[in-house]
This record gives C-alpha cells, sequence and structure tokens, in this order.
C-alpha cells in the first residue's frame, strides 16, 4: 500500500481490493487448508507483509516448519506488528492474529513453538505476500 492509498472503509471497498480467497480469509477469518497455501513451504529471504494492507508482519528469519502444512513464526517482524484478540469460535479458546493497522485476520498464535520465544505464529499464505530482501519477487 502506498502512504497516500486510504485503506477500505466498507465491505464493498475490501471485496474489490482482495480475490475472493484473500477477503474470506482476512475479513471473514476463514482458514485455507493445511499444505495447500502458497509459503507453507516457502524458504526465501524477505519479509511477509499483510496481503490487505501491505504492513510488514514477519521476517523470514523467524519462519520455521512447524509441520502444520501453514506458514509458522516465532516472533513478529516488531512488536507492535500485530494484535492479538481472544478467539472462542468453533468451540475453544484461541489467540487470533490479527494486522495491527488493518486489523486483517492473519491466523492464530499458540504456545508451542520454538526458542526464542516459545511461540508458533499459525498464519495463512492468502493474508501474506512477500518482498523479497533484494528488492525482487521471491514468488
Amino acid at each position: 500500500m502506498r502512504d497516500d492509498e486510504q485503506l477500505p472503509l466498507d465491505d464493498a471497498g475490501w471485496r474489490a481490493r482482495l480475490t475472493p480467497a484473500q477477503y474470506a480469509v482476512c475479513r471473514c477469518s476463514a482458514t485455507e487448508a493445511p499444505f495447500s497455501g502458497q509459503f507453507w513451504d516457502h524458504d526465501a529471504d524477505g519479509i511477509y507483509h499483510c496481503v490487505a494492507c501491505g504492513a510488514a508482519l514477519f521476517d523470514a528469519c523467524s519462519k520455521f516448519d512447524s509441520g502444520s502444512g501453514w506458514p509458522s513464526f516465532f516472533e513478529p517482524v516488531t512488536e507492535g506488528a500485530i494484535k492479538q484478540v481472544m478467539d472462542r469460535t468453533h468451540g475453544m479458546l484461541r489467540v487470533e492474529v490479527q494486522c495491527a493497522v488493518c486489523e486483517s485476520h492473519l491466523g492464530h498464535v499458540f504456545p508451542d513453538g520454538p526458542a526464542p520465544t516459545g511461540m508458533r505464529y499459525c498464519i495463512n499464505s492468502a493474508a501474506l505476500q512477500f518482498a523479497d530482501r533484494r528488492g525482487v519477487d521471491g514468488l
């Protein structure tokens, strides 16, 4: 997102901005099937951004293979990059992860990740876009 670009204020604006899969995940809290997203086994060096607003979310240096089938990270790129919200849907108590800028649903965080944080941010590929550290598209 460019600095002069505004985020959509209504549902129609989000639908126009995002693909149907991105909209389902980011705006409706859907979850993509495991091992189906473009980033679950992606290992290029760079930064993962919010697909909805472009905010930096996770550094590839914090990505690890959790075996879950979703991109997993042990920490966000900065402390304020994400927002955590209690999620009581589907008869479970979980912690939802949202983009701190646009409040798009990204996935969930679990306390079973590796050192140094012990956290596993389990993120939907559809909520992410990747920028290669060298400034080229890393897909």
